[in-house]
């Protein structure tokens, strides 16, 4: 049994602290020097004390993580293409930490296989300034994956989707 096991549903609901820092924080960290600061001069705490709500509210799980999220169109990547690609189970570990390791790739992920119809297991979002740099990124995971790439695609993004988080009005 976890520690979060033995938490009642009163602890893991928002104070009206949290919830300011969430309003504050729900667009974004502030792209400033000291965004935790910012935050605590706009909710009336210290920065300290932002930064232990928030470490809170993760381990809880009210927010899933803190982290960076680029648009990479504004940074000049065009050709991004979620990558699919199946390979042996038991490899989808070893295959996803080596591809999550590339610098072109910002993230891969396990999938259970949808048998007939979906074959593909192992996920990784490959990111190029147009599809045909994107295609010479891919050939370099399939020549990684060796005889294990059974097959993949590539599904290429035709709009941007925005990302967001926890949201509290």
């Amino acid at each position: 049994m976890s520690d979060l096991d033995s938490i009642s549903d009163d602890e893991i609901s928002l104070d009206e602290v949290d919830r300011a820092i969430v309003r504050a924080t729900q667009a974004g960290l502030p792209l400033v020097p000291e965004p935790y600061q910012q935050v605590a001069d706009e909710v009336g705490i210290s920065s300290k004390e932002v930064q232990q709500r928030m470490q809170r509210m993760l381990e809880l799980g009210c927010i899933r993580r803190i982290g960076a999220v680029p648009n990479h169109y504004t940074l000049g990547f065009r050709g991004n293409g979620m990558t699919v690609w199946d390979v042996p189970d038991e490899k989808v570990r070893e295959y996803g930490k080596k591809i999550g390791d590339l610098d072109f790739v910002s993230h891969a992920y396990h999938r259970p296989r949808h048998l007939p119809e979906w074959s593909y297991n192992l996920f990784a979002m490959v990111h190029g300034k147009d599809r045909s740099e994107v295609d010479i990124k891919t050939a370099q995971i399939a020549k990684l994956l060796g005889d294990d790439c059974r097959a993949h695609e590539v599904l290429c993004s035709s709009r941007i989707l925005k990302k967001t988080g926890l949201r509290i009005a």
